[in-house]
């Protein structure tokens, strides 16, 4: 029950800082908001470190540095996306392949689920589709290339989560210290290449802050869970990420909740509900 608690407040919280990193990157080049919310996200996690612990040993490290990696790599692969396909068809992709992967790895690392998981976990992957649908245009077409990117993102997205579970669990906070590093020196070698391409907008200071500091709180409670919980149920309820940004957007922007969005909130209730009972 405590690993599912954790998971929904890492899910409504990688919700929130999407909300906010979107509204951000609407005002300046992606490279520029990002360049405020990975540092944030790192002064947040140092200052959690006396409360959390920290133990920098090679385990702790190497999986930290790759979840640090594939951060990197799924912020330019969703972003990317973004830029050259319709988000109402390919977000449902980047969340279901986000959450299928480490799915995939619980079950083989030996999870078992009970007949309330065995009903709960396909109608949460059933939400983070309906949660993360619009309704499309018709008149929009899907590229291959965008699809291939909207796996490519879901695929880094899982890979990080998938590492940090795989982190020794008495290291603390240390892989996400490590792997927010890994990050921000990524990101900030990609702003140095492609200087010329970030325009001369100055980033919302405020927004990316905001962003970067849920983005690490999402991160240490998703840490927190995947320790105290399966990674199967962990990662399906953080991937209904969607619904957090969906909510804000209606409140803060007034924009229209789809019926099937609707319905995919529906859904990740009862999922949550039968989830508590494994």
């Amino acid at each position: 029950m405590i690993a599912l608690l954790l998971a929904l407040g890492s899910s409504l919280a990688y919700g929130c800082a999407d909300f906010l990193g979107g509204l951000g990157s609407r005002r300046a080049h992606v490279l520029r908001t990002v360049l405020i919310a990975a540092p944030a996200s790192l002064l947040v996690e140092l200052a959690m470190w006396p409360l959390l612990g920290a133990t920098f040993d090679a385990a702790a490290i190497g999986w930290g540095a790759a979840s640090g990696a594939a951060s990197a790599a799924a912020f330019a692969l969703l972003y990317r996306t973004l830029a050259i396909g319709p988000m109402n068809v390919l977000s449902p992709v980047t969340a279901l392949v986000s959450a299928v992967l480490p799915v995939a790895v619980g079950l083989l690392q030996g999870e078992h689920l009970g007949a309330a998981g065995l009903l709960g976990l396909p109608l949460a992957l059933a939400a983070v589709v309906l949660v993360s649908a619009g309704t499309a245009d018709g008149r929009a077409r899907v590229s291959r290339t965008a699809l291939l990117l909207a796996f490519g993102a879901g695929a880094a997205i899982a890979v990080q989560l998938v590492c940090l579970h795989q982190a020794p669990t008495g290291s603390g906070i240390a892989p996400l210290i490590v792997g927010r590093t890994v990050t921000s020196a990524l990101t900030l070698t990609a702003a140095a290449i492609w200087s010329r391409r970030l325009g001369p907008e100055r980033p919302a200071y405020r927004l990316a802050a905001a962003a970067g500091v849920l983005d690490s709180t999402a991160s240490v409670l998703f840490l927190l869970a995947a320790r105290t919980g399966d990674l199967t149920v962990v990662a399906v309820i953080t991937a209904l990420y969607p619904a957090g940004t969906v909510l804000l957007a209606r409140a803060v922007l007034s924009e229209r909740i789809h019926r099937t969005q609707l319905a995919g909130l529906g859904t990740a209730a009862l999922a949550v509900g039968l989830l508590a009972l494994v």
